[in-house]
């Protein structure tokens, strides 16, 4: 008796993706006086030692802070700051431990699928053959024996990430831990002392104000003119800087937002909330300032609604994006697409080249007339465990220099500019169906597909709601439409269906009527008839041949 094939997983019903929910721009404080850059440092190293202690407080407080020592730590900062600047500092503080929490959560999960892996394979004799759904045992002795001691490892790891997270503990570095680790290290990071030392300071600097709605141009803290002029409400300690009225210090630079500054301006002359940060670019000696603002979720349209005018599918991979334009029935139209990008260097490199690619694959889409791209919900976070891949360093890096959720976050940003929406659907066997149903048939001499081509040709049908296969199987028990209708043939509508073809004896006999051709023997001319009639694409049982 054969083995039964293994269930394949549930598969998620495509949905539309929600929009942004904020906006942020951002412009360069050009033409600063080198005292305008002093107050900026002083101010923001004042103000991110205040940050730094704040946050300290919350992390002592863990799971037992409650409202009266949030207003407890937000008065003990007013009189060092503001009122203002107190909020902003704490609301910072808050968001800084729930992101930790979150990470931590996170990490557990990762040590509690690699502690699966290693105890699945430890538990299988040594040398056993795996399958394409799970590993199989370990190669040597040798190996076998690290991996136990690798198990241990992580499991006393995880015995104490589940105790931090149930006291509340969590590790924070302001500044970041790469760079804190870096100081320890400078030649191998390429720093001298200095160089560390500003990047230090930069990263530890606090200088952002929350927005309030009916207050001066939406902001009293950091406060910036439809003219562009910026001014900054000065700390209680800072008051003697000021250079203008009411304790204020106004910079030198002007800000024009080039993008979406209309919507800014409307924003400030209403006097509605926007917030401000200002930070430094160590590398490129700048300042910048950065306005954000909240926006209301824009209702998405009906997902049938999104599929009405056929649909761009994209497979997103490591270098670049393989797209297909698809009609609303899920046919390919004309040549697949490929966006590509280049995710190495610096990180600013790497947003524009995200950028850079997302535009055109967006410029490319509207040119195709479309209302919705359609995409992978993937979300690699069990998948980059140096157990599931075992030895496959190259594949686990791959994986994990593909940064997902900054590409979907991205792209369904900008794709709500340009009025497309995204669907998102389950990536559960989009490759291996696509590569199976579809690689090969849209191959030709002139056309060249590839496997993440053929995978956008099945996310796309699958955004549509058609299965991914071409066809759909004919009846199991005979070849009549009692069981319902075979994609194969001609849909009831078609004129013509119904009627009676030609015998196949009668084709042929034409068919060498009009060449002329007549075989004298009997074996000969049922060869010739079979070979016309094959040749007219219709089948026909072979004639037997009678010979004495």
């Amino acid at each position: 008796m054969t083995e039964s094939k293994k269930k394949l997983r549930e598969v998620a019903p495509p949905f539309v993706a929600l929009g942004p929910s904020g906006v942020a721009v951002r412009d360069r404080l050009g033409h600063l006086t080198p005292e305008n850059d002093k107050v900026l440092r002083i101010i923001g190293e004042h103000l991110g030692s205040l940050a730094s202690r704040d946050l300290a407080a919350r992390c002592r407080d863990g799971n037992d802070h409650d409202s009266e020592r949030w207003a407890a730590r937000k008065q003990g900062l007013t009189a060092q700051s503001s009122s203002r600047w107190a909020g902003s500092i704490t609301k910072a503080t808050h968001d800084q431990w729930a992101l930790a929490r979150r990470c931590q959560l996170a990490h557990i999960q990762n040590l509690e699928a690699g502690i699966r892996t290693l105890m699945h394979r430890l538990s299988l004799p040594i040398g056993e053959k795996g399958t394409k759904r799970a590993p199989g045992g370990y190669r040597s002795q040798h190996e076998w024996f690290h991996k136990s001691r690798r198990l241990a490892t992580l499991e006393d790891r995880l015995e104490q990430q589940r105790a931090d997270r149930e006291a509340g503990i969590v590790h924070v570095v302001r500044g970041g831990k790469k760079l804190a680790r870096n100081r320890h290290n400078l030649q191998a990071a390429q720093l001298t002392e200095q160089e560390w030392r500003r990047r230090w300071e930069a990263e530890r600097s606090f200088l952002q104000a929350d927005g309030e709605s009916g207050k001066l141009f939406g902001n009293e803290t950091i406060r910036v003119t439809p003219a562009g002029e910026v001014s900054i409400k000065l700390p209680a300690p800072l008051a003697h800087l000021a250079n203008a009225k009411h304790g204020r210090y106004v910079l030198a630079a002007r800000v024009e937002f080039k993008h979406r500054g209309a919507e800014w301006r409307d924003r400030i002359d209403a006097h509605r909330a926007v917030a401000y940060r200002i930070h430094s670019d160590v590398a490129r000696g700048r300042w910048y300032l950065t306005a954000s603002w909240p926006r209301p979720v824009a209702r998405t349209i009906p997902l049938e609604t999104a599929r009405a005018g056929g649909m761009v599918a994209v497979d997103m991979n490591a270098d670049h994006f393989a797209a297909y334009h698809l009609d609303v029935h899920g046919n390919p139209v004309g040549e697949p697409h490929r966006f590509f990008f280049d995710l190495t260097g610096t990180a600013p490199h790497r947003d524009a080249q995200v950028r850079h690619a997302i535009t055109r694959l967006l410029h490319w889409s509207g040119r195709c007339g479309v209302t919705a791209i359609g995409i992978e919900d993937l979300d690699f976070a069990q998948e980059k465990t140096r157990e599931k891949h075992g030895r496959k360093k190259r594949f686990r890096q791959l994986i994990s220099g593909i940064p997902t959720g900054k590409l979907k976050a991205r792209l369904v940003s900008m794709a709500a500019e340009m009025g497309l929406a995204i669907v998102a659907v389950d990536p559960a066997y989009t490759s291996m169906w696509g590569d199976e149903h579809w690689r090969k048939p849209l191959t030709s001499k002139t056309r060249k597909m590839t496997r993440h081509d053929a995978a956008s040709v099945a996310i796309g049908r699958r955004a549509l709601g058609h299965p991914i296969r071409r066809r759909t199987a004919p009846p199991h028990d005979d070849r009549s439409d009692r069981r319902g209708h075979r994609t194969v043939q001609a849909d009831r509508g078609v004129r013509g269906r119904e009627g009676t073809r030609r015998p196949v004896t009668e084709r042929a006999h034409d068919a060498r009527a009009r060449t002329g051709r007549h075989e004298g023997t009997r074996g000969t001319s049922a060869s010739k008839t079979v070979r016309d009639a094959r040749s007219a694409g219709t089948w026909v049982q072979d004639s037997l041949l009678l010979t004495d």
